[in-house]
C-alpha cells in the first residue's frame, strides 16, 4: 500500500513541477509573442500602401522602423473628425481607428482596419484608401480561419491584389463599398458595375459573401471618413498634428 501511496505522490509532484514550469515558459514567452503579432499587424499595414514587400523578410525592428517613419494612428468620431479624448473613452463604439500615410507633409493614403465573420470564424485585415476618398489602394488578410485551398485563398497575394485601383463609390459618387464576385468579374458583373468588384474564389462562395458584407459594413462605418477625403481631398482635418505615442 505504502508504495502504491509514494508512486501516486511522485506522480502528483511530477505533475505539479511540469504545470509550474510550463506555466513559468507561457508566461516567460508572452511578451515576445506580443512583440511578434504587434510587427505582424504593422507589417500588413505597411503592405497595404507599398512600404514593405511581400517577397522579402524583415525583422520586427525593420518593420517598426519604417511604420514609425510613415504611419500615424488616429482615433476618430462617427463623424469623421479626430476624437476629442472624452469621446475616446466613452466606449460606446463611436469612436474608430484609421491610420494616415503621411508623405511630404500630404496624406497619400487612409487605412482601416477590417473585421468582418467568416465561413468559420473572424477575418482580421486592413484596407488602404488612396486620398481621393474612393479608390483602394490595398487590402490584406493577416488573420483568419477559412479553409486551406479555398476560403483560406484569402490569404493569398493574388485575392489581395485584384483589390487595388476598386472603387468603393459608383460613377454616380453614392457609396456601394467593394463586392466579391461569384467567378471572374468579366463574367459576372455588368461592366458599370466592375469598378467596384473583384474575382471571386472557386468553391469558397460563402466566405466571398461572407467577407462582402463585412467589408461593407466596414467601410460603411468609415464612409465620414472617405466622404471627407472626396470632398476636401488634402484639406480633410484629419490632418491635424497627433501624437507621437499613439503609433
Amino acid at each position: 500500500m505504502s508504495e502504491t501511496l509514494k508512486s501516486i505522490g511522485f506522480a502528483l509532484g511530477m505533475c505539479l513541477v511540469c504545470g509550474v514550469l510550463l506555466t513559468a515558459a507561457a508566461t516567460g514567452l508572452q511578451p515576445m509573442q506580443e512583440k511578434n503579432r504587434l510587427s505582424d499587424r504593422q507589417k500588413n499595414v505597411l503592405y497595404t500602401v507599398d512600404l514593405a514587400s511581400r517577397d522579402k523578410a524583415y525583422t520586427p525592428e525593420q518593420i517598426r522602423d519604417i511604420y514609425e517613419k510613415n504611419i500615424d494612428k488616429i482615433r476618430v468620431s462617427a463623424a469623421g473628425e479626430i476624437a476629442e479624448p472624452a469621446e475616446d473613452k466613452a466606449g460606446d463604439g463611436q469612436v474608430l481607428t484609421i491610420y494616415l500615410y503621411t508623405k511630404n507633409g500630404e496624406i497619400q493614403n487612409y487605412i482601416i482596419p477590417i473585421e468582418s465573420q467568416g465561413l468559420w470564424g473572424k477575418i482580421y485585415g486592413y484596407m488602404a484608401l488612396e486620398n481621393d476618398g474612393s479608390t483602394v489602394a490595398g487590402f490584406t488578410v493577416y488573420e483568419h480561419s477559412e479553409t486551406p485551398g479555398l476560403g483560406g485563398e484569402i490569404e493569398k497575394q493574388w485575392f489581395q491584389e485584384n483589390f487595388e485601383g476598386k472603387k468603393i463609390v459608383d460613377r454616380t459618387g453614392r457609396f456601394v463599398a467593394v463586392q466579391i464576385a461569384k467567378g471572374d468579374v468579366d463574367k459576372r458583373v455588368p461592366e458599370e458595375k466592375e469598378s467596384h468588384y473583384v474575382d471571386g474564389i472557386s468553391g469558397a462562395t460563402l466566405t466571398g459573401r461572407y467577407l462582402s458584407k463585412g467589408l461593407e459594413k466596414t467601410l460603411s462605418r468609415y464612409e465620414p471618413v472617405s466622404l471627407c477625403f472626396r470632398k476636401q481631398r488634402l484639406s480633410c482635418r484629419l490632418q491635424e498634428p497627433t501624437d507621437p505615442g499613439e503609433k
